[in-house]
């Protein structure tokens, strides 16, 4: 729905405030603050973006990583201080302001080993969820979850299984295999159980995908799910579990690349799957991000996430910045994404933990070598985002521009945030000016291969 223009007096530079945020691919700027040119900024070459607020498109629910088992494992291990320290940057309004965590419902890859919440002896069963505990792996995962929303409540909690338990699989292992037909019902509880369960911790879990990368079988854990089956499930199965139980978790097929839109496409298909089913989640390691304007122009009733994209330790600071702030940042906040998220939160200076079988090179958002924390590139493609664009906040037009990509928001405040991306080898100047308020344009001057955030106050009662 468009947004009204409250006023289309022409608006000088001097009744507005406009604040940029930059880092820099060799790192000079880290998330800095810039009140003047970039040294040696003088005859830029000029790329003018033009917002209009009157033209809005989804809203944005937040940014975040996944907080696996490996990376609560490692927050645990920091002093007490240290770590509420570390966790008010992350996730306090003061700090980069997280608004979005994905946890791993069982072990992911980045766990210390594979495990799920109701593990038995080969050959056992469970229909009742008898064995079933929440405690069963990663054990610090609850402790630094509680401590992160008592600093945040509002936080926005999804979670996703790599793997059911093995006793429901059809090769009775945690890597690979389908989930046994007859098992449908007793997965669905499981489902129900965990959310449950976390809820008597305190913890609201607000959605669910059903299956991280149902088409990756090899990784440790992982089960394979076709759309066929994603779809009798969810709307046979899990959606009626849920109502059943009086739960309002969103639930989420696909969750995975952007290479197989017909699957999400499939699954929604589906009428009793559609019922049930809040949207489709993406990753990007393979296929191209406009797979998810296809899902939206499809089924414009339904929300896209984009839920994972890992950074590698072998990746440069430079060429992660662009790659990521390009196609996961801007790319997919221009195709409809209300929740962008990096991977892991956190790895060690090894890349650990991971299961045995798990990816080995995964670099963190942050490196925590005992009490020390490096911050990483991921840490800075999100912050540019949530520090600046809160929960509420929605994705209105600006320009599109193949040597400046960008993206721009106007927030519940009334403040117009844009973020764009400087591709060149050189620095460049972009001006930003509002269609619908007849603002002057506003220089903003940007390092070769560098990510900004401007932040840009009009006058009171002229951003609506």
């Amino acid at each position: 729905m468009p947004i009204e223009k409250s006023s289309t007096a022409k608006i000088q530079r001097s009744d507005q405030r406009l604040t940029t945020w930059i880092t820099s691919g060799d790192r000079r700027f880290l998330l800095s603050e810039q009140s003047g040119p970039v040294p040696g900024s003088a005859s830029l070459p000029t790329t003018p973006i033009k917002i209009d607020t009157g033209k809005a498109y989804q809203p944005v629910r937040g940014f975040g990583f996944s907080l696996t088992g490996g990376s609560a494992l490692l927050i645990s291990r920091l002093e007490p201080a240290l770590r509420m320290t570390l966790l008010r940057e992350l996730f306090s309004p003061e700090g980069i302001g997280i608004s979005c965590l994905r946890l791993t419902m069982g072990a992911s890859d980045l766990s210390p080993c594979a495990f799920s919440y109701d593990d038995l002896p080969e050959g056992s069963r469970d229909p009742n969820l008898e064995q079933f505990d929440l405690f069963a792996g990663d054990p610090d995962l609850v402790p630094v979850l509680q401590d992160i929303v008592k600093i945040n409540p509002d936080l926005f909690i999804m979670a996703s299984p790599w793997s059911a338990p093995a006793w429901m699989k059809t090769n009775g292992r945690f890597i690979g295999g389908e989930l046994k037909p007859e098992c449908h019902d007793v997965y669905a509880r499981y489902f129900v159980r965990y959310l449950a369960a976390m809820r008597e911790q305190g913890i609201n879990i607000r959605a669910i995908t059903v299956q991280n990368e149902p088409g990756n079988e090899k990784n440790d854990p992982s089960m394979v799910m076709g759309a066929e089956q994603m779809a009798e499930f969810i709307g046979q199965f899990l959606g009626p579990a849920l109502r059943q139980a009086g739960l309002e978790t969103e639930i989420y097929c696909h969750d995975h690349n952007c290479d197989r839109p017909d699957y999400p496409l499939a699954v929604l298909a589906d009428p009793s799957a559609n019922r049930y089913t809040r949207g489709a989640a993406f990753h990007l390691y393979g296929g191209d991000i406009s797979a998810m304007t296809q899902i939206h122009d499809r089924h414009p009733d339904k929300s896209c996430l984009f839920t994972e994209q890992w950074v590698s330790v072998h990746d440069s600071f430079e060429g992660a910045l662009m790659w990521h702030s390009e196609r996961v940042l801007v790319g997919a906040l221009r195709n409809w994404a209300e929740i962008v998220l990096e991977w892991n939160l956190a790895s060690d200076p090894t890349c650990n933990p991971h299961t045995p079988g798990g990816e080995k090179n995964c670099l963190g958002a942050l490196t925590l070598d005992g009490q020390t924390v490096t911050r990483n590139v991921a840490y800075y493609l999100i912050a540019h985002t949530a520090k600046f664009i809160p929960p509420g906040s929605r994705r209105v037009e600006s320009d599109q521009n193949a040597i400046l990509p960008n993206a721009a928001f106007l927030t519940p405040d009334g403040q117009i945030v844009v973020i764009a991306v400087n591709t060149d080898d050189t620095p460049r100047r972009l001006t930003l000016s509002d269609a619908g308020h007849g603002s002057a344009p506003y220089p903003v001057d940007l390092p070769a291969k560098s990510l900004v955030t401007c932040v840009w106050e009009l006058p009171p009662g002229l951003a609506s």
